[in-house]
């Protein structure tokens, strides 16, 4: 008789876990005193005052500013919009290169293209699934204008190597810490190291507006450029006697003041949810370390902070005697989603596709590829990035049964599936 789920057994756990729902009391307020005030966006897309929009907005990029000690915080209306700001206000032009990650959200790559800039992508650290600096370097050519770092589930990139590389090669560095707020390198945020960072607040984020973003830096030029982009550039470039035109036409990235309420309530506690965060993922390090064929992400140095969006695990297939995929399905068949996320399981095989095995690089179908502009080969084959595609493909997976809220009992179901699993891993050959 099937003692497993997955083919007929009693699961672990059929009760929903609880919601990640940072939204409370401090929010409904904070956005109840904007809607009785009538003032739900102040920008103007011409050059006053309220270029910069209302007194919510500033609110809240003074308080991302101050929180990460950094000169500007931009707010626009997603990570995306800030990835694409700042590559309008780096100078990226028609056959520049730039550094990408295959192993991160779509926009984290295509973000060169909207400028005709060209994604290069460069393999993944099989520890850390960040970009690897040795990679990077081999990917480096004269046309190589900026690397687009990830700050990928969390994790912190080797910022000394990749900012040693920027430097010998003039090069500009965009750092996408969608997924590492409050992350840290060396005792320093993430995000703050190379000429613009970009953080999302998007729904399912540590904290979030809902939709939103926030690009900080500490370069005066390049925070008006990246504001210019936001908000209609070409209204303003005249009045401000802006003399490089570079991408100075504008876009609406803009923030409401609805958002930046809930922005400034949402910055408060995130110290306390990421606090939360590390604490349950110290009970996964010590609960998941009896299963050899689990090979976690190693303790971070100190001065680091992993934030953990997700937390990824490498299955070796070889000690555990089934497949990878195998084993997350029947893990999944031992638990239930979360309130809130019915539909959406709390753990999946990889993480995306490299993504330059989408269609969009297959067949190059955007104009940035057009043989007048970029008159050089790129390849965009199948095991391009090997390291990126094994992981995804064969060994790794990743959960995020640590999220602020899970009790230990929560927790535990987890860990009891899992011994389950292995138990019986017979049903599963």
């Amino acid at each position: 008789m099937a003692k497993l789920a997955i083919n007929g057994g009693t699961p672990i756990r059929t009760t929903l876990f609880p919601a990640y729902n940072t939204i409370g009391e401090e929010e409904k307020q904070a956005v109840a005193k904007v809607l009785d005030s009538g003032n739900l966006s102040q920008y103007l897309g011409a050059w006053t005052d309220d270029f910069f929009g209302g007194p919510t907005v500033r609110a809240f990029e003074n308080a991302w500013k101050e929180q990460l000690g950094c000169k500007h915080a931009i707010s626009v209306n997603s990570n995306t919009s800030g990835l694409f700001a700042a590559m309008g206000a780096i100078g990226i032009q028609p056959g520049d290169e730039v550094i990408v990650s295959p192993y991160s959200m779509s926009a984290s790559a295509i973000a060169p293209l909207v400028y005709g800039g060209i994604p290069i992508f460069a393999d993944i650290d099989p520890v850390t699934f960040c970009m690897d600096p040795v990679s990077i370097e081999a990917n480096i050519t004269p046309r190589t204008k900026a690397i687009l770092i990830v700050h990928i589930m969390g994790h912190p990139a080797d910022m000394t190597r990749i900012m040693q590389l920027a430097k010998q090669h003039n090069l500009r560095v965009i750092e996408d810490c969608a997924q590492a707020p409050m992350g840290k390198y060396k005792n320093q945020y993430v995000g703050t190291f190379g000429d613009i960072g970009i953080f999302s607040l998007n729904y399912h984020k540590h904290i979030h507006t809902g939709e939103g973003g926030v690009m900080v830096t500490n370069d005066d030029a390049l925070a008006f450029r990246c504001q210019m982009i936001r908000n209609h550039a070409e209204n303003i470039v005249g009045p401000t006697e802006t003399a490089d035109l570079t991408n100075m036409i504008g876009y609406n990235y803009r923030m409401t003041e609805v958002e930046a309420a809930i922005g400034i309530e949402q910055l408060k506690k995130l110290p306390s949810l990421l606090k939360q965060r590390l604490e349950n993922v110290t009970f996964f390090d010590e609960q998941l370390a009896q299963f050899p064929a689990l090979k976690l992400q190693p303790k971070q140095p100190e001065g680091n902070v992993h934030c953990y969006y997700t937390y990824p695990i490498v299955f070796d297939k070889t000690i555990a005697g089934i497949e990878r995929n195998a084993f997350v399905a029947a893990l999944n068949a031992e638990l239930p989603s979360a309130i809130l996320r019915e539909t959406a399981p709390l753990i999946g095989c990889g993480y995306v596709k490299p993504l330059y095995l989408a269609p969009i690089y297959q067949q190059k179908a955007a104009w940035a590829f057009k043989p007048e502009l970029y008159p050089h080969e790129v390849s965009y084959a199948k095991g391009l990035c090997p390291v990126a595609e094994s992981m995804h493909f064969e060994q790794l997976f990743s959960h995020e049964y640590m999220r602020p809220g899970m009790t230990k009992a929560d927790m535990q179901d987890v860990i009891d599936a899992i011994a389950k699993i292995f138990e019986n891993k017979d049903e599963l050959r």
